[in-house]
C-alpha cells in the first residue's frame, strides 16, 4: 500500500470513525498518535512515587503499561478517544446530601462498554478485520485524559480533568488504542490561564497546586475509593457529600457552555438528586445491594456507604439523626467503621441525648477492647472516647 493511499484510507477510517461515534452516542470522538512512552509518563510516575495515589494500587500496579500504549497493544499507532456529556443539572437545593452527579444514572460504564465495543467492532469490519485493539472505559492500564487532549477533545485543566469549550468538564472518557495509523486531530492549547477557581474552592486543599492533585486530600478519594477510616481532619471538610465530589468541576467557568445531557439509553434515577443517609443508614446488607444494583454507589459496599452517611448526618448537626446513628454505634454486630464513625457523628451533633448514647457505649466498650490486637476495634475505642470527651 503507498503512502498516499494508506492517507486517504486513514482519513476515510478516520471519518467514518466519528460519524458512527456520533451515531452511538457520544458527544466528542478524535484520534491522536501514539507516543512511547506517554508525553505525561513522568509526571505520571513521580505523582505515583510520591504516593498521592493514596490506596488506589490499581494505578500503580500496571505504571509500566500506562506509560507505554506498546505494551497494551502490540505496534500501538493511534489513539481514538470519546467523550460521553454526563452533566444532569445541579442537586436538589433541599437535599440532605449531594451524590456526583455520574451517580445519577445507573453505572455508566456499561453502556459506555456497550457503545464502545461497537464503535471497535464497526471499526475492525470497516477496515477488513486485521486491526488489532483495545477498548477501555475507566478500566484499562491507559492515561485516557492524556490522550483526550492530545486528541483535540479539550485540554487539562487545573483540576486535572478535561475541559472541552463548548461542553464544559462534565464529560465521560473511553478509549480505543490500535495499531492502524490514523490522521491525528490537532490538540487544542491550555484556556485555563490565571483562573484558579478550582483550586481554591477544594475544601481539603488536595489540588496542591496547578495540575497537581494529592489524591489522600480528595473528597471523591475519600468517599469513594478509601477503604476503612476516612481521616478525621478531612471530616468536617467533606460537608453533605456522601458520594464522590463535584466542587473543583462546578466552578469552572467554563461550564456556563455546560448542556444539560440527554443520556439517551441510560436510566437516570431522579432520587439520587435527594440522597437520604438517615434512610440509607439503616440498610441491611441484602437492602443495600437490591437498592443499588447496577449503581456506582454499590462499589463503596455497604460498609463505605453507611460510614459517609454517619460523617454527612454528623456534619448536618442535626438531632433527628442521633437516633440512628445510636443504633448503628451500639450494634455489635455492625462493623468497626461504621460504628467509630457514628460516634464521631454523635460527638460533632452533641447535645443531652447524643452523650447519653456515648456515654452508654463508652461503658460497654471500656472493659473489653483493653490491648486488642484489632486494629479497627481499638480504633473504634479511640473514636468513642474522643466523641465521649467532647474532643471531635
Amino acid at each position: 500500500m503507498t503512502d498516499g493511499y494508506a492517507q486517504v484510507e486513514g482519513t476515510r477510517w478516520r471519518d467514518w470513525l466519528k460519524a458512527e461515534a456520533a451515531r452511538l452516542g457520544f458527544d466528542r470522538c478524535g484520534v491522536a498518535a501514539v507516543q512511547r512512552p506517554v508525553p505525561t509518563a513522568n509526571r505520571f510516575l513521580a505523582w505515583a512515587a510520591d504516593g498521592r495515589a493514596g490506596e488506589m494500587e490499581y494505578l500503580v500496579r500496571n505504571a509500566d503499561r500506562r506509560c507505554d500504549p506498546g505494551l497494551v497493544v502490540e505496534g500501538a499507532a493511534s489513539w481514538i478517544v470519546v467523550a460521553r456529556n454526563i452533566y444532569l443539572g445541579d442537586p436538589a437545593p433541599d437535599a440532605a446530601a449531594v451524590v456526583a452527579r455520574y451517580a445519577w444514572v445507573r453505572d455508566y460504564h456499561r453502556w459506555m462498554e456497550k457503545a464502545l465495543k461497537s464503535l471497535a467492532t464497526g471499526l475492525r469490519a470497516e477496515v477488513g478485520g486485521e486491526a488489532k485493539l483495545r477498548y477501555y472505559v475507566d478500566t484499562g492500564p491507559v492515561l485516557e485524559r492524556d490522550a483526550a487532549a492530545r486528541a483535540g477533545l479539550g485540554w487539562i485543566g487545573k483540576h486535572t480533568n478535561l475541559i472541552a469549550p463548548d461542553l464544559g468538564n462534565w464529560l465521560m472518557l473511553g478509549v480505543i488504542l490500535t495499531d492502524l495509523e490514523l490522521p491525528a486531530d490537532p490538540p487544542m492549547r491550555d484556556h485555563c490561564g490565571r483562573c484558579r477557581r478550582c483550586i481554591d474552592a477544594c475544601p481539603t486543599g488536595a489540588i496542591t497546586a496547578p495540575y497537581r492533585v494529592d489524591a489522600r486530600r480528595c473528597i471523591s478519594y475519600l468517599t469513594i475509593e478509601l477503604r476503612g477510616w476516612i481521616p478525621t481532619e478531612f471530616r468536617v471538610a467533606i460537608g453533605n457529600r456522601l458520594f464522590g465530589c463535584d466542587i473543583c468541576l462546578e466552578v469552572c467557568p467554563w461550564n456556563r457552555f455546560a448542556k444539560v445531557a440527554a443520556l439517551e439509553g441510560i436510566e437516570r434515577r431522579e432520587a439520587w438528586r435527594r440522597p437520604k443517609p438517615l434512610e440509607w443508614l439503616e440498610l441491611g446488607e441484602a437492602e443495600f445491594r437490591s437498592l443499588f444494583q447496577g449503581h456506582p454507589i454499590l462499589r463503596v459496599k455497604r460498609e463505605g456507604l453507611l460510614r459517609n452517611c454517619c460523617v454527612v448526618l454528623g456534619n448536618s448537626g442535626d438531632p433527628a439523626a442521633v437516633s440512628g446513628l445510636a443504633r448503628r454505634l451500639l450494634d455489635e454486630h455492625e462493623s468497626p467503621v461504621v460504628r467509630g464513625h457514628a460516634a464521631w457523628a454523635l460527638g460533632r451533633i452533641g447535645g443531652a441525648a447524643a452523650r447519653a448514647v456515648l456515654a452508654d457505649a463508652h461503658s460497654r466498650l471500656s472493659a473489653g477492647f483493653q490491648d486488642d490486637p484489632d486494629p479497627d476495634r481499638a480504633r473504634l475505642k479511640a473514636e468513642v472516647c474522643a466523641a465521649a470527651s467532647g474532643s471531635v
